[in-house]
């Protein structure tokens, strides 16, 4: 219990101190910058330290005036105190010289008083029930999150960058190649730090192509860190039968029925066989279970990335079946917004490629070919993904396959473009063809 009081006593000190500070110079709030109203244990002080800034973010003077006139336009001058006990605060410090070093320590002292609350938070949330351990696992790291601050950013001269600057430029690119030759040449491969999103209509292939970008990024880059797939329509071995007919050639629909009534021949299962040895030293990784959380998605990859030292990608198949619970008075599409954001900074974090399956909308049925705006509750998915491919059916057919454009919508840094696309359906492969050569004439109307 003395603790706790010596504690207090030197919070207020430190906090008055500021507000002191603030007083004495207001133009200090910008070196202070870092400092948020939850770091003041005190309501009173925190509100203070809230109408202040809001002054000084609006070029108001912050004087003794300006707060109390604030707190009583909105009727809440109790809420401040007196103004003997403001006045007083500008007295509590000689010079407003050290606010730097009082915020340091005001801020300091609110992470442990606030790691002491979340120990008690994580207390109560063991009294809860949770459907899965990843449940809990989720809910712990959502209140851990909370616990850091924003983080600091400074401003950097770029005459102190310069020898940062030349070890970037001269280190090698963090890409990973993907199983499609043409897009390896004109992309370079997939961007560590990509949100990619993979787009279409139901039917359109949207989980054998990335099925096939899994398989390629891991037989590909041998070094570059698992890749996990986070099924929630399909069980395990549905992918797995993908997975297994796209590398054996086996026909996928004698794979899903068993070989049919006479069962597999000899050569099939020695095809199936050798196929699943090299799927399985392959550093591919499933998780089979309906409406996963994006909190579940990004706590299993930073368990991954600690274990194998890196992570090449996470495929979620497919966003608008993931739980995305929605907060009181939420739309549906700021929902989504808060997943695509996650997604994205989880791969700048893991340095790692995001892929997110997304359904189109009906709508773009209509159209020749689809457009961003189609991306079912589209909104942020559209702002904050790096790439969004969408594949789309031509009705045209290349022997028994099925055509596909594969249509580079938004490319950060690489463009875009259309690739053309054999789907074989039978053993879930898609294999680029060259581009459609387009008739003299036709080529003439189009530059006019």
């Amino acid at each position: 219990m003395i603790r706790t009081h010596s504690n207090q006593i030197d919070d207020f000190f430190a906090e008055s101190a500021v507000l002191g500070s603030i007083l004495l110079k207001p133009d200090c709030l910008d070196e202070i910058a870092f400092l948020e109203p939850r770091d003041f244990s005190q309501k009173r002080y925190e509100l203070i330290f809230q109408v202040m800034r809001y002054l000084h973010e609006h070029d108001r003077p912050v004087d003794v005036v300006t707060i109390a006139g604030h707190f009583n336009k909105h009727n809440r001058l109790e809420d401040m105190g007196s103004i003997s006990d403001l006045t007083a605060l500008a007295s509590s410090v000689p010079t407003a010289s050290n606010v730097r070093s009082y915020a340091e320590i005001v801020r300091s002292r609110a992470h442990k008083r606030r790691g002491r609350l979340l120990a008690d938070k994580i207390v109560e949330a063991t009294n809860e029930d949770y459907e899965s351990d990843e449940d809990y696992f989720a809910a712990v790291e959502s209140l851990v999150d909370d616990l850091r601050p924003a983080a600091e950013s400074e401003m950097v001269g770029l005459g102190d960058t310069r020898d940062d600057y030349f070890r970037h430029i001269r280190s090698k690119a963090e890409k990973l190649l993907s199983p499609y030759k043409l897009f390896n040449e004109w992309a370079g491969g997939l961007w560590r730090g990509w949100l990619f999103i993979l787009a279409g209509r139901p039917g359109a292939g949207k989980t054998a192509k990335a099925l096939q970008y899994a398989y390629g990024i891991a037989k590909h880059n041998p070094d570059a860190g698992p890749v996990l797939i986070f099924s929630q329509e399909m069980d395990r071995n549905e992918l797995i039968d993908r997975l297994v007919s796209m590398v054996s050639q086996v026909n996928y629909r004698r794979l899903i029925n068993k070989g049919g009534t006479e069962g597999f021949t000899d050569n099939e299962w020695d095809r199936i066989n050798r196929a699943y040895d090299e799927v399985s030293r392959l550093p591919i990784f499933i998780r089979d279970s309906a409406g996963v959380t994006i909190q579940e998605v990004r706590a299993t990859a930073r368990r991954f990335r600690k274990r194998y030292g890196k992570l090449a990608a996470i495929i979620v198949d497919y966003l608008q079946i993931m739980e995305i619970p929605q907060r009181k008075n939420e739309t549906r599409a700021a929902a989504i917004g808060r997943v695509t954001t996650t997604a994205k900074q989880t791969a700048r974090q893991l340095k790692c490629v995001f892929m997110l399956l997304s359904q189109l909308s009906r709508s773009s049925e209509s159209r020749d070919e689809p457009k961003l705006s189609d991306l079912k509750e589209s909104g942020s998915i559209e702002q904050d993904a790096d790439v969004v491919e969408f594949l789309w059916d031509t009705d045209e057919m290349n022997g028994s396959a099925k055509v596909v454009q594969s249509i580079f919508a938004k490319g950060r840094n690489i463009g875009t473009k259309k690739f053309r696309l054999a789907f074989e359906w039978w053993i879930q492969r898609f294999v680029e063809l060259e581009p459609k050569e387009v008739p003299t004439g036709e080529r003439k109307a189009h530059r006019k």
